[in-house]
């Protein structure tokens, strides 16, 4: 009960699903929270490839109309939610000022140029990626796709618990406050559950999950240290700004791998 408790606390966070329950937010429910991270993901990247898959079999829409709406609900699913934190977190490390400065920027509630420039090209670009992903549409690709949101959440739960907070007070020091990185363990389980998965369901091309896990893995890391240096640790903002980074650096992948792996 504690687990769907937890992930419901995720929905209510971190989507624009209406969710009408009052849930318990003390250190047990919030560090269930934090280990279904990746099952709020698989839930979205499920909704995103049965979306895409009905609108590919069964509704008349041009391959521009179907990568226009399933852009959309890469928005619309989070509320742009971790989009705000792209556009603060572009903001503060633009300016190209201390880190007190930057932490103090990202507070600001006021959007500057670069915080629009940036989540400009952020989202021009994954448009640029969903539309050639359903010109070069395959069977994989919908098992792909289920599995960036997977990917960027299980990548957000280790950056929360791996990397110090920057302050006290906040979403991010909320969440840190409730578990240690040893909590993640559960997250080898659900990898394991995934290509367990693709395995008996006999996936003919399991390298491109694999070169997902990879390509998050190196995101990961890259994360860990840039943010310290960056920020001197983490903040509500740059964990969703963490999610969007990891987002779209697996859709550029996935992108890719279309063009010259999956031909």
């Amino acid at each position: 009960m504690k687990w769907i408790k937890g992930l419901l606390i995720n929905v209510q966070f971190f989507t624009a699903i209406p969710l009408p329950l009052e849930l318990p937010m003390d250190s047990m429910h919030l560090k269930k929270a934090i280990q279904t991270f990746p099952l709020l993901g698989i839930l979205q990247g499920a909704l995103f490839s049965t979306l895409l898959w009905g609108l590919t079999e069964w509704s008349p829409f041009s391959q521009l109309a179907i990568a226009f709406l399933i852009w959309c609900a890469t928005i619309l699913i989070t509320g742009g939610i971790h989009l705000d934190g792209w556009i603060d977190a572009s903001d503060a490390y633009f300016s190209f000022r201390d880190i007190h400065k930057r932490l103090e920027i990202m507070k600001d509630p006021r959007t500057g140029a670069f915080g629009v420039l940036s989540v400009l090209l952020l989202l021009s670009s994954r448009f640029l990626f969903i539309y050639e992903i359903v010109k070069m549409l395959q069977p994989e690709t919908y098992f792909a796709i289920s599995l960036i949101p997977f990917f960027s959440k299980s990548v957000l739960g280790g950056v929360l618990l791996s990397v110090p907070s920057a302050k006290k007070e906040g979403l991010g020091a909320l969440f840190q406050a409730a578990a240690t990185f040893s909590s993640l363990w559960v997250y080898l389980i659900y990898f394991g559950f995934v290509f367990l998965f693709l395995i008996i369901m006999k996936i003919d091309f399991l390298v491109l999950p694999l070169i997902l896990f990879l390509v998050s893995i190196l995101g990961y890391l890259f994360l860990r240290r840039k943010i310290v240096k960056w920020f001197s640790g983490i903040t509500g903002d740059l964990l969703g700004a963490s999610v969007e980074g990891i987002e779209w650096l697996l859709w550029i992948t996935l992108w890719l791998l279309h063009y010259f792996v999956m031909v």
